[in-house]
């Protein structure tokens, strides 16, 4: 790769860096280098012409998780207060197909638990230990945290490129906003969201807060990367679109504003940055895709490091081979569940439910549910178990299903959505009703007709990190591979 920066501001540039605005890189990235000619058009004939000579690209997108250089007003006014460190926060790594056509974006989770490219640490003899991945920039700078990305994936990083979060504001306000939608309701008082469900045009102060958010649904760091692919695929469908089409003069002029939001390494030339772009002109959302690298421990701890994320190596293996073969992460067998079965985000075994009713249909239920793992309470209509299956709170749900419902209902106490959503995945056609006083333990009452069972496996890459279209995470921070 060619030299991550030039000239005395090399490192101190690195330092003013914060994760979360790579989003924002990813958009500049992809916008510098609009050209106003051709339409859709002139940008197929632009691939062609080049994909004889064209080769992939693996693009490196980081952020650090440093607020140096920010005032405490802005800091405020941002809502990024809190203790920073010289760390990368949010990695992506955007390959680009040889012919163009395609786009796929992999985030590496922060906690991952890799081991470094060999370093000296100060005073101390070169090592190459094992840490969590965003230390590699503390360790070695951005140097370093590129060998440590090739190593642990296996692909040539070719460019590297990051931003801040005041350029992050920056870039989505000049672009005219970011347009984002949710299904539910998002509220988390940490990163300073309050958002109802339906469609919303972000400003980039708006859209910060959305891209930081942890504590929604899906929660954690996992979510939190997916709500960030929503957002690069809404920026992108923004500049491949027709608008792009439209009037590419005014969008080169957007992209000249964007000069300004991003650093690069010395090979990522705004010549290169034009090319690439009018080679990707006219990229459908269905041709762009997301992922994360998949995870086989959650909260593996580890002394010196304490919680960390193991990869699934043999499907981490198969998805960095995808890459490295040019072919798109989605058609891949080895990053799907085993056939047959829907992935859920939480341990069936952690869930306790009770059958309500007796006779053949809820002994079918009960049986199915209990082969897939649930925590089922008693018999069928029988006593047992804690928090939910009688009292006065259970009689007002049974009262208020209707009696001769076809499909069979999931009743549950509000905050058990998670839950209740997992079960629900094991039931397709069940109805959800979250019911005040309701206790822990989950009710499913049978309906008249025959209920629908599916098998299910706990595999919560697949829900929140599977490969899945830009088009299909419009809406769905799953991108359909989890509960309705």
């Amino acid at each position: 790769m060619h030299a991550l920066f030039r000239g005395p501001r090399a490192r101190s540039t690195a330092r003013r860096l914060r994760g979360l605005a790579l989003v924002g890189t990813a958009w500049a990235l992809l916008s510098c280098g609009v050209v106003p000619h051709g339409g859709q058009q002139g940008a197929a004939a632009q691939r062609e012409a080049g994909a004889g000579r064209a080769k992939a690209l693996n693009i490196l997108l980081v952020g650090l998780d440093s607020r140096a250089g920010l005032s405490p007003e802005t800091r405020d006014r941002l809502h990024v207060n809190g203790k920073a460190c010289d760390c990368t926060d949010v990695m992506m790594l955007m390959h680009v197909s040889a012919d163009r056509r395609r786009v796929s974006v992999v985030s590496l989770p922060r906690d991952s638990y890799v081991r470094f490219a060999p370093h000296k640490d100060g005073n101390k003899p070169p090592s190459a230990h094992r840490g969590k991945i965003n230390a590699a920039h503390e360790h070695g700078g951005p140097s370093l945290t590129v060998r440590t990305v090739e190593q642990a994936t296996g692909l040539r990083v070719d460019h590297y490129a990051e931003t801040d979060f005041a350029d992050f504001v920056k870039t989505v306000d000049t672009l005219g906003g970011a347009k984002v939608c949710t299904r539910k309701p998002l509220w988390d008082e940490n990163a300073g969201l309050d958002i109802t469900a339906g469609t919303h045009d972000f400003d980039g102060r708006n859209a910060l807060r959305y891209a930081r958010a942890r504590h929604v649904t899906p929660p954690g760091d996992l979510g939190r990367v997916r709500r960030q692919q929503q957002l690069v695929a809404a920026i992108l469908h923004r500049l491949t679109g027709e608008r792009a089409a439209d009037d590419p003069a005014a969008l080169l002029r957007t992209a000249r504003a964007f000069r300004g939001t991003v650093r690069t390494d010395d090979g990522l030339t705004a010549r290169e940055l034009v090319r690439l772009a009018g080679e990707l002109r006219g990229l459908s959302p269905a041709r762009t895709e997301f992922a994360t690298v998949p995870i086989g421990r959650f909260d593996y701890r580890v002394p010196a490091w304490g919680s960390t994320l193991t990869w699934d190596e043999p499907r981490a293996r198969a998805m960095f081979r995808a890459l490295r073969e040019d072919r798109p992460l989605r058609d891949e067998p080895r990053l799907r569940p085993p056939h047959g079965m829907r992935p859920v985000a939480m341990e069936p075994g952690l869930i306790p439910v009770r059958i309500e009713g007796t006779g053949e249909a809820s002994l079918r239920v009960r049986d199915a549910l209990r082969r897939n793992g649930f925590d089922v309470l008693g018999g069928a209509g029988g006593a047992g178990g804690t928090g939910g299956g009688t009292g006065p709170a259970a009689a007002k749900s049974a009262r208020g299903t209707k009696e001769g419902a076809k499909d069979a209902t999931i009743t549950y106490a509000p905050g058990y959505d998670r839950e209740a959503q997992v079960l629900a995945t094991a039931l397709p056609r069940a109805r959800t009703l979250p019911e005040v006083g309701h206790g822990r333990t989950l009710t499913v009452r049978p309906g008249t007709g025959r209920t629908e069972l599916a098998r299910i496996v706990h595999d919560r890459s697949s829900v929140e990190g599977a490969p899945a279209s830009a088009e299909a995470l419009a809406c769905d921070p799953t991108g359909g591979h989890g509960p309705r």
